[in-house]
């Protein structure tokens, strides 16, 4: 109980951080989980230590090849985990929405990319202020949560749309998904999730890894139904499935 209140404080402190951040400077890229809440969450987490590492230096060399190609019409926030990309944002044009996806698809260790990036105008500080608020609401949402291990998920939102990352079963993803919808401000939540089954989940956590709480718990806060997922991918790559 105790850690679980430390997270949380966690959670809500590094979306603190960010907006405080954003009081003093506007930057044209954002690298999404290159800085960690703390050492001792690496223990918790399903992805490997070396999946953890590489994830940040995806996030920091993927952030270099945009800035490279980078123009003033161009805000774009790179997310890793387990390899795997999202990139949200805005850019100017559908051909330096392209450009984006093409320069972080040739970055090291990556093994796919789900491309996010919107054309139009930049989000205003405002919005982008609002989203971080909201992350940190999902973050603190998913640790009270006693029937799914929340570090199991990367919470990102942009314009109001909750984006999930993460290493989960069917089960935790659909509840993490009810949990996320549940909280207020949010638009609609994208499930950028690679799917596990409960028995590779349970051989992870007879080898010393981290597994997920089991519960009967319920939402409080009735909801629409949900769109259920789709078919694991074969190649046991993310799945992308946008729930209103």
């Amino acid at each position: 109980m105790k850690t679980r209140s430390i997270q949380r404080a966690c959670a809500m402190l590094v979306a603190g951080c960010a907006l405080a951040a954003g009081l003093t400077a506007c930057v044209p890229l954002v690298v999404g989980g290159a800085a960690a809440v703390g050492m001792g969450l690496v223990a918790t987490d399903r992805r490997s230590s070396g999946a953890q590492l590489d994830d940040q230096g995806i996030e920091l060399r993927a952030a270099a090849r945009v800035r490279d190609i980078a123009n003033d019409e161009m805000y774009v926030s790179v997310t890793s985990f387990n390899r795997q990309v999202l990139l949200t944002g805005t850019v100017g044009t559908e051909a330096d929405r392209r450009r984006v996806e093409d320069a972080v698809r040739r970055v090291d260790n990556v093994r796919s990319v789900v491309n996010e990036v919107a054309v139009g105008p930049s989000s205003s500080f405002q919005s982008r202020s609002n989203d971080t608020f909201i992350s940190g609401k999902v973050k603190a949402s998913l640790l009270d949560a006693k029937d799914i291990f929340a570090n199991s998920f990367k919470v990102v939102t942009e314009r109001g749309v909750v984006y999930l990352m993460g290493l989960a079963t069917r089960r935790e993803t659909d509840r993490a998904t009810e949990i996320a919808r549940g909280v207020a401000g949010v638009e609609k939540v994208v499930r950028v999730v690679e799917i596990v089954s409960e028995a590779e989940l349970a051989g992870q956590v007879q080898q010393g890894g981290s597994g997920a709480p089991a519960s009967n718990s319920r939402a409080n806060v009735p909801l629409p139904p949900m769109d259920p997922l789709p078919p694991a991918a074969p190649s046991g790559g993310a799945v992308v499935s946008p729930v209103r």
